[in-house]
């Protein structure tokens, strides 16, 4: 989720992205072995450290163990959900052959539900499993402020300087978003991975404002999962995205 610099050729700001050369099954799954494959490591770890915890909690009248799997599922599904769209996009511009222009506000329809599914997720295995860490509530709340903090205005930084649609993949599909600079303002400052870094922290304010140790477990498993997304799909992305700007600029 972060930006490229502009290249030197000038063409329609709605133009569609070029496709990747010689896509094919090799490119279709660069990278997969280590994000899908992190997948069993990541959720039994999760699930070592939740263990002890669930079972007798309920929140909205599901229970504590439902919303501990809905947690690792919501994550799976949205990055899954992302690889393979995104690989689709770039490499025959699958979304664009089938809606058009319409394409990017369609995957924003799918994305953006994905994307909050996972601190709903999280925040009601939160509230089935409150109080199951043994820290003194004042200090799970003064934590959890703390983390909050930067999560937030990581939030508010996307919104400024980002753009939702640059954020979710537009450079996937527009060339307007190829050609925008690296933004280093604000949270960007900090990190140009700034999402992943200081976005994801809000999960764990959650997990700690509610004493919760399962939650503690997800927001592990989701804040690990994201990193194992952006080095096997967003960074072999990029690098193929920068490839083909770098050619066609000479």
């Amino acid at each position: 989720m972060s930006g490229r610099r502009g290249t030197a050729h000038a063409m329609n700001d709605d133009a569609p992205t070029p496709l990747a050369r010689a896509p094919g099954p090799g490119f279709f799954f660069t990278g997969q072995l280590l994000h899908l494959g992190s997948i069993p490591f990541l959720a039994a770890v999760a699930w070592a450290f939740a263990a002890p915890a669930l079972g007798d909690g309920h929140w909205l009248g599901v229970q504590d163990t439902w919303w501990f799997v809905l947690g690792l599922g919501v994550a799976v599904a949205h990055q899954m959900t992302v690889w393979i769209a995104w690989r689709a996009q770039l490499g025959w511009r699958v979304l664009t052959r089938i809606f058009g222009k319409a394409d990017l506000a369609v995957w924003s329809m799918v994305f953006l539900p994905l994307l909050v599914s996972r601190p709903l997720a999280l925040l009601g295995l939160a509230m089935a499993d409150a109080g199951s860490a043994a820290w003194p509530r004042a200090l799970g709340w003064t934590l959890g402020a703390v983390l909050a903090a930067p999560a937030l205005y990581t939030l508010y930084c996307v919104h400024r300087h980002f753009g939702i649609r640059r954020a979710i993949g537009g450079d996937h599909f527009r060339e307007r978003y190829r050609r925008m600079p690296l933004v280093r303002t604000g949270a960007f400052g900090w990190s140009p991975n700034a999402m992943y870094v200081f976005a994801f922290l809000g999960l764990w304010s959650i997990a700690l404002t509610a004493g919760s140790l399962a939650a503690l477990a997800v927001a592990f498993f989701q804040h690990a999962f994201i990193w194992a997304h952006y080095l096997g799909t967003e960074a072999p992305d990029m690098a193929t995205i920068d490839r083909e700007e770098g050619e066609r600029a000479v």
